[in-house]
């Protein structure tokens, strides 16, 4: 160990555990010393060992797990795979891109037909970022429920959802500034915030999602840029807020001048209000059609006030994130044409189908999830750690997420994964359940345990 690093340097003592790491002297699933002992053994004070745990967790090299301890996390992490990135698992449960049976071939009528006579001029046009005034009311037509609809005037584009939710971030947060954000989320806002250098706060949550009095606390602490959050069937935890819990937060970002990013691409799986409806000059909703058509044929939203438009749009075209030609003329078209709407009647029904399916495998009270939502949160018993399960799981050749991808530092994730129902057939789901039940009771292999 360096000089440095003996005087209680905490970066230079976290490169000296992450070298050990990388050369394979600490083995993914290694736990390490309780944090005092690590003080002890080289000499720093108590602040300083925490501070290199916390570097760590930062680096993604470790996971604390509550009343566990601190432990190596697998190389490759499974927030790569979280993004998006195709697994090498033959079982996927990782990523939720619900696709029915038969709809390709009906998804490739509409584009033949559509395309036959030849592409419109349109598709080869520049584009903006805010499309055109027939678009944006197709649009505020299709994303409105509950009676609710979103102003047509405050409607931007981009490629996808997570652009959506990067130019949202951008436009509320410049570089240094703090976005509250659940102390579990999805994992690409970590990511995203990370390169837009936006600090992420996490904030508690309880059995409906963002605790307001947590979002109040922590603004008025240090005031925060604005707050991201997931109001329905939220990933991973499959929790929603009520009218209640909506009206309250929506209260709360009036009387504090909040904005917030409203995450809803799994709300065409329900039927209620989002937050938006209750404040809808202090709400940029973002949205997508990837769950509800397809991840190769998408459309990304950002719903906000007609004031907030030129902004947005500014984030959209400095970040390269404007919808093309293309994917503007094939998304106006699922929407205009009645498809996306028919898929989604579809898909409401296919979650229900393959959440019952989960539920009658595992044992009651270890499964928590929404009987409308494509993902469960399995909670796993203390013979298992999440990391470890998950790399089990693997080795029978399906991929699930531990806690550790969704936690926001310096939270500790819980004991448990998400499963994502919505990839393989039923057969196969079936027969992936439960293998994932016979490890749940079997417990880990000797060598699995530290």
């Amino acid at each position: 160990m360096s000089d440095t690093a003996a005087r209680g340097d905490y970066r230079a003592l976290a490169d000296s555990i992450a070298a050990d790491i990388a050369a394979g002297r600490l083995s993914a699933g290694t736990r390490l010393p309780p944090q005092r002992e690590f003080a002890y053994q080289h000499g720093i004070a108590a602040s300083t060992a925490s501070r290199v745990y916390g570097e760590l967790t930062r680096r993604g090299l470790i996971s604390g797990e509550v009343g566990r301890g601190s432990y190596v996390r697998a190389r490759r992490s499974a927030l790569d795979d979280t993004l998006g990135e195709p697994v090498k698992s033959s079982l996927d449960l990782q990523l939720n891109f619900p696709v029915l049976p038969g709809q390709e071939a009906e998804v490739s009528a509409m584009i033949a037909r559509l395309t036959s006579p030849g592409l419109p001029a349109s598709v080869f046009a520049a584009t903006g970022a805010a499309g055109t005034p027939d678009m944006r009311a197709l649009s505020a037509g299709f994303l409105g429920r509950a009676g609710w609809r979103p102003d047509a005037d405050g409607l931007v584009f981009t490629n996808n959802g997570r652009q959506a939710i990067a130019a949202a971030l951008a436009a509320l947060a410049p570089p240094g500034e703090r976005i509250g954000v659940e102390a579990l989320t999805y994992p690409a806002v970590k990511w995203l915030a990370a390169r837009l250098g936006v600090t992420l706060v996490p904030l508690p949550m309880d059995g409906q999602g963002l605790r307001p009095d947590a979002l109040l606390k922590a603004h008025r602490t240090a005031p925060l840029a604005g707050v991201y959050l997931q109001s329905s069937l939220h990933n991973p935890l499959g929790v929603s807020m009520d009218a209640a819990r909506r009206r309250e937060i929506a209260t709360l970002l009036r009387a504090e001048g909040l904005m917030a990013i409203e995450d809803t691409v799994y709300g065409f799986l329900s039927e209620e209000e989002p937050l938006a409806a209750a404040a809808p000059d202090h709400v940029l909703l973002v949205d997508s059609l990837s769950k509800r058509v397809a991840p190769g044929l998408t459309l990304g939203f950002i719903a906000g006030p007609a004031s907030w438009s030129g902004r947005l749009v500014t984030c959209v075209r400095s970040g390269a994130w404007t919808a093309n030609g293309l994917t503007q003329f094939l998304g106006t078209q699922v929407m205009a044409e009645g498809l996306a709407a028919r898929l989604v009647t579809g898909k409401r029904a296919d979650a229900r189908e393959r959440q019952a399916l989960a539920g009658s495998i595992f044992p009651k009270g270890v499964l928590k999830a929404d009987p409308r939502s494509y993902h469960s949160w399995l909670k796993l018993p203390d013979i298992w750690r999440a990391e470890t399960f998950a790399a089990a799981a693997t080795r029978q050749g399906i991929a699930v997420t531990p806690a550790s991808a969704f936690a926001v530092p310096p939270t500790q994730p819980p004991n448990a994964i998400r499963i994502a129902l919505s990839r393989p057939p039923l057969p196969v789901l079936r027969e992936a359940l439960l293998t994932l039940r016979r490890l749940l009771e079997s417990g880990p292999q000797e060598s699995e345990v530290e």
